[in-house]
């Protein structure tokens, strides 16, 4: 049986996560409204859809009501890098919160099901090794990442009150460290920071020892999982890990970006930045038994496709990749 096309807010859609899922919604045919007021987000990561006859842009700030029709949202809006979080970190949280419930009321009024981009970082630094959906954080509610951290767990309690009290029919997806083209080169992550300084020619800079691990996840793979836990039917009002537990140190990391690159860049040492995690793994049990998901793309094959969109933003010629 087709399926029929729907009409579908992405909200934060101008930015990394959001426009990738805007590509993606198209191609199956649905009619995408692409919200952001470009904080962080950009038109050029949507330039090559404006003439698409099922896609329409609005500058619009979340923290204020929207009134639309769709029959599903993605609410994705909110600076996801500490250094974008950090710029102003009160227009933070009011996008997390104020945020999150303009949609819902909107998911209320429409009688829509809703998504919520929530993070890995409700679990702050974690004690509990690979992080599961029912471990419940260890958070630092007073620190710098706090309005992002907190911001998000806050999200997540809106949605779940909205389901219980208004029967909003909800889903949550914890997102863990997603990396691809059209990550800003300067936001901060660790992956633009090495593969910016690798490219420049720049020593690499580690943070603390760099024996702490992340997971990270390909974009497409993240997609996926994203478009899979909204479709998804039966006991899906439960919060789902998406991410890639694949398990590297920053110290890995870096050395296989300077191989790939082929710069020869050194490694440095920087003190670790307060409240940073030591350790950040997804348990992908329940989005594999939920959904059939897992992720296809190692992270060397994805390096190798996200090195040449850094070169090609920052002017610079694409290395061969080794």
């Amino acid at each position: 049986m087709k399926r029929a096309h729907k009409r579908v807010l992405v909200t934060g859609g101008a930015g990394f996560l959001g426009s990738h899922l805007c590509d993606r919604l198209l191609a199956r045919g649905d009619d995408v409204l692409c919200v952001d007021n470009f904080f962080t987000g950009s038109r050029d990561n949507v330039l090559h859809l404006l003439g698409h006859p099922r896609f329409e842009l609005m500058r619009h700030d979340v923290t204020f009501p929207l009134f639309v029709e769709v029959d599903e949202i993605y609410n994705l809006a909110c600076p996801a890098s500490p250094v974008h979080y950090q710029n102003n970190p009160v227009q933070t949280i009011k996008t997390a919160v104020h945020g999150a419930i303009n949609m819902l009321g909107l998911a209320k009024r429409l009688n829509a099901r809703i998504l919520q981009a929530s993070t890995s970082e409700v679990y702050g630094d974690p004690t509990v090794h690979p992080q599961t959906e029912d471990y419940r954080g260890n958070v630092n509610p007073i620190g710098p990442r706090s309005c992002y951290d907190e911001g998000k767990r806050c999200a997540e309690t809106l949605f779940f009150d909205y389901h219980r009290q208004n029967k909003v029919d909800i889903r949550v997806a914890r997102i863990f460290n997603t990396y691809g083209p059209r990550m800003h080169p300067n936001d901060g992550r660790v992956i633009s920071n090495f593969i910016t300084q690798a490219l420049r020619g720049e020593p690499i800079t580690l943070f603390g020892d760099g024996q702490q691990t992340r997971s990270f996840c390909y974009v497409d793979d993240l997609i996926d999982g994203l478009m899979k836990l909204m479709d998804a039917e039966g006991e899906a009002h439960v919060p789902v890990n998406i991410g890639n537990p694949g398990e590297f140190t920053i110290r890995e990391l870096a050395e296989l970006v300077v191989r790939l690159t082929g710069t020869g860049s050194a490694l440095v040492h920087r003190p670790l930045p307060t409240d940073d995690p030591m350790q950040r793994c997804p348990d992908i049990s329940r989005a594999q038994a939920l959904l059939g998901w897992a992720p296809q793309v190692p992270l060397e094959q994805g390096l190798q496709r996200t090195i040449p969109y850094f070169a090609e933003a920052l002017g610079l010629e694409a290395p061969a990749l080794a």
